[in-house]
């Protein structure tokens, strides 16, 4: 896999963020794309020697569009000049979370975990239940040593601690968040050496996984809204 061309192309559409420009330049678009789904799987081998669930996912289904839903925003550039993909046990969904990699330009990129989306308000307050309930294990993983050496748990959050939970509960202050995240940051000549990087992506998801795995288990019964 040749990471060069996906960021010299991700270079390329954040300087001519326009429809002319992307459809012009679509047979660079499916190279990079062809490079970033080779990335995917072979990181997903990677993963698949800790977390065997996400073995049988194909790359194309767990990446995400670039093109931007700018109706309520005021950057009306219509795409997003970075490729992302989520790597979980059911593909790209955010339930049940998994493994995140965005790739963009001007050392943007990152690994992530957890559950980003906070619109899901049943998926919070499983989690929210979860940690008042289980505030002991919480503490011991986001505790660990090589996972505070690393990461830090983000997330949207309230004021204040919501109603019908205890303002004084020892995870207060996590009881206040809508959703629980890790991210770590990825530097743009960090891509230069796709094996070092693999390496790397597996060791950090490694340290992620009982945080996703604590997650998981507040939202096994979580199921997806339906239209």
């Amino acid at each position: 896999m040749n990471t060069k061309i996906i960021l010299d192309y991700l270079s390329a559409l954040s300087m001519n963020n326009n429809r002319e420009w992307y459809h012009a330049n679509k047979e660079d678009y499916k190279k990079a794309n062809c490079e970033f789904e080779g990335l995917l799987q072979a990181l997903m081998f990677e993963i698949g020697k800790f977390d065997s669930s996400v073995l049988q996912n194909s790359p194309k289904d767990l990446t995400f569009k670039m093109v931007r839903d700018t109706r309520f925003s005021h950057d009306k550039s219509p795409y997003n000049p970075a490729f992302r993909a989520h790597i979980s046990s059911k593909g790209k969904l955010p339930v049940p979370v998994g493994y995140y990699l965005m790739i963009k330009p001007g050392n943007q990129s990152f690994l992530g975990g957890g559950l980003f989306a906070d619109m899901f308000k049943d998926a919070t307050t499983m989690i929210r239940d979860y940690i008042a309930q289980n505030g002991n294990e919480w503490e011991g993983i986001i505790n660990e040593p090589e996972f505070k050496k690393y990461f830090s748990v983000q997330g949207t959050a309230l004021k204040n601690v919501p109603a019908g939970y205890e303002k004084e509960h020892p995870q207060a202050e996590y009881l206040k968040f809508k959703s629980w995240y890790l991210e770590y940051p990825i530097k743009d000549d960090e891509w230069n050496d796709a094996k070092s990087f693999l390496e790397k992506a597996e060791g950090l998801f490694q340290v992620m996984k009982p945080f996703n795995d604590y997650l998981n288990k507040a939202l096994v019964d979580f199921r997806m809204p339906t239209r």
